[in-house]
């Protein structure tokens, strides 16, 4: 069994001596481990994503009022037409949508889990999805996305008043690709927010075309869902879920027991 010791073992051979990967196993290894979470994936992501649409609507209704709804959406229109927001409009946007991705990044742990659990014909319950708000899962994978997401936004931020805004979203981009393997590092790793980052900036960049070419199609095969009444693309996104799972396993490998269970031996 891969524990966290084995884990760092195998990220040190690989900083050194790299890995191999094959894009044709890769991706029919995902594509097999889709099959079997498709559908429960599918039906998962409807129900949180109903239910997110409500909690936002709610709280946004409540902080400015029904009365001032409708003077609300005017001036997100004049804004979205502005070439750069003011700074005292990005700024608190920016971090409410930081905030809320750093909390809703434990759901991503939790498709992870089912793909693993997918892969290895274990059933899976929807009281895992919720697992991973745990301590210490919830302060390292809530760590990380806040770290990636302040570094990326806040360069892309700069970048943009200099009126280098396509340099900007491409830096960010670079960042969240660098830096993707991060939470599966925590899950199944087992290591701490900043170790996790930074070993998979070392892990992609040892691969980087092969990776890019990886998630580019699993982005692709994704958006085709869309065609699908566009309530298609709930069922075809889960397949991004199942390529960062199995890219992780061909690299690092998958620890036989179950994190949950084992939530006490991750790295703090």
């Amino acid at each position: 069994m891969l524990n966290s010791r084995k884990t760092k073992a195998k990220i040190e051979e690989i900083s050194r001596n790299g890995y191999q990967l094959d894009f044709g196993t890769v991706f029919e290894s995902a594509f097999e481990n889709y099959k079997k979470i498709a559908l429960y994936a599918g039906l998962m992501l409807i129900v949180f994503s109903i239910l997110l649409t409500i909690i936002a609507m709610s709280g946004l209704i409540s902080y400015i009022g029904i009365e001032n709804f409708e003077e609300f959406g005017n001036k997100m229109k004049q804004m979205s037409a502005m070439k750069v927001m003011p700074l005292d409009i990005l700024l608190p946007l920016n971090a409410s949508v930081l905030l809320i991705s750093a909390l809703i990044s434990k759901f991503v742990a939790g498709f992870l889990k089912m793909a693993d659990c997918g892969e290895k014909g274990e059933e899976f319950h929807v009281s895992t999805m919720f697992s991973y708000y745990k301590f210490p899962y919830f302060f390292n994978i809530f760590i990380s996305v806040f770290i990636i997401g302040i570094t990326g936004t806040g360069l892309a931020m700069l970048l943009e008043m200099a009126g280098l805004g396509f340099v900007g979203t491409v830096t960010s981009l670079l960042i969240s690709f660098l830096t993707f393997l991060a939470i599966p590092l925590i899950v199944f790793g087992k290591l701490n927010a900043t170790h996790a980052i930074q070993t998979s900036i070392i892990l992609v960049s040892k691969q980087p075309l092969t990776l890019l070419g990886l998630l580019i199609v699993a982005g692709i095969g994704a958006i085709l869902g869309i065609f699908g009444l566009c309530i298609g693309i709930f069922f075809t996104y889960p397949f991004i879920y199942s390529m960062e799972y199995i890219i992780y396993k061909s690299i690092i490998g998958i620890d036989d027991t179950n994190e949950i269970d084992q939530i006490e031996t991750t790295e703090v």
